[in-house]
């Protein structure tokens, strides 16, 4: 049963480390501030929610264990919406989208309330 739990925390610290590998190169090579944000809060999310994981599954105990996931889904509710917020004030303070971005959605509903239904 040892041997079951050390491999299941190597794959969740293998894991974790990938995804935080990821959103690593994602910041530092993806063009403006919207996309880089999008990786971090994905693959940083999922990252760090493994590393939790991995935390209390090789701490074994329960308390932990339950502490753990408990942190890995605040991380999992919190990043994304946070990032989200993040990125809708650049956008309304003005910070630029890339050249190579295709289109922006929200150019036009700066200020304007929302469109009836009906």
């Amino acid at each position: 049963m040892a041997l079951a739990f050390a491999l299941l925390t190597g794959l969740l610290i293998l894991g974790g480390a990938f995804f935080a590998l990821v959103a690593s190169i994602g910041i530092n090579r993806l063009p403006d501030l919207y996309t880089r944000m999008h990786a971090a809060s994905k693959a940083g999310t999922v990252g760090s929610g493994l590393l939790l994981l991995a935390v209390g599954v090789h701490a074994g105990d329960m308390a932990t264990l339950v502490r753990a996931l408990v942190g890995f889904f605040f991380v999992i509710l919190t990043a994304p919406v946070s990032a989200h917020l993040l990125a809708k004030a650049a956008h309304q303070v003005g910070y630029p989208l890339d050249a190579s971005s295709v289109r922006d959605e929200m150019k036009n509903r700066q200020g304007k309330p929302p469109r009836a239904r009906g």
